[in-house]
């Protein structure tokens, strides 16, 4: 891509501010680790609203830009070199736009690596499972009569509130003191397991107190609030 104006995507979402970030996304547990983050550091951006729900990530205007046809997804005009540069996959948007902003990730080599090592955590883990939980506690997967996957995933689910529990035994945040994007990558999945996906009871969720205060601490701050509803409901 030489220029934004030359991606097909822009044809269905034009930027009004080609100057800025432009986010493609919706407000998932996935979609909002990208706006949180952009709300956090502050970066120029402007939001785009694709629809999943009408299959408008499977169009070929945004084919063009994510083949796996998934949100969220950014065009960053000024990506290094200052040459626009596309990025799907909400850890690796994370990532570079953690190194972009200098904030919320370490420069020392081990704590940095320690953080990307958190973020994966949520990526392989958390999200996959408390995905899974959510389909078959609260969508189609409800009305199978076999509940074994339905219990498969909330012992799962439990498990890896678990790990997340024992880590912030100690810790204000997840790599310590500093508010990071290992944080920030898990606040949707943990935030909706318990409200859109109505797993409290199920996965004993109060059980868990460091991540109960964990997570009340995210909702506090403003950026997250901000970024947990971008882009807007149409």
């Amino acid at each position: 891509m030489s220029t934004l104006e030359e991606s097909p995507i822009t044809e269905r979402w034009p930027a009004r501010f080609p100057d800025r970030i432009q986010l493609y996304s919706l407000a998932t547990p996935n979609g909002v680790k990208v706006s949180i983050m952009l709300e956090e550091t502050g970066l120029p951006y402007e939001a785009h609203r694709v629809d999943i729900m009408k299959n408008e990530s499977h169009t070929p205007a945004f084919l063009s830009l994510n083949p796996n046809g998934k949100i969220p997804a950014i065009i960053d005009p000024h990506g290094p070199g200052d040459a626009p540069l596309a990025l799907f996959e909400s850890g690796a948007i994370l990532q570079y736009l953690a190194e972009k902003s200098g904030r919320f990730i370490s420069s020392d080599r081990a704590q940095y690596w320690q953080t990307i090592q958190w973020v994966h955590f949520q990526m392989a883990s958390i999200g996959p499972m408390f995905g899974q939980l959510g389909f078959f506690n609260k969508f189609a997967g409800k009305e199978y009569e076999d509940k074994r996957p339905l219990q498969r995933y909330v012992a799962e689910s439990k498990r890896l509130l678990g790990v997340l529990d024992g880590r912030l035994d100690g810790r204000a945040w997840i790599m310590g003191d500093d508010y990071s994007i290992a944080d920030i990558a898990t606040i949707g999945w943990v935030n909706n397991l318990i409200t859109f996906y109505e797993a409290r009871e199920l996965v004993g969720f109060d059980s868990y107190a460091h991540v109960g205060r964990w997570l009340g601490a995210a909702l506090e701050r403003p950026a997250v609030q901000r970024g947990l509803v971008i882009p807007a409901q149409a």
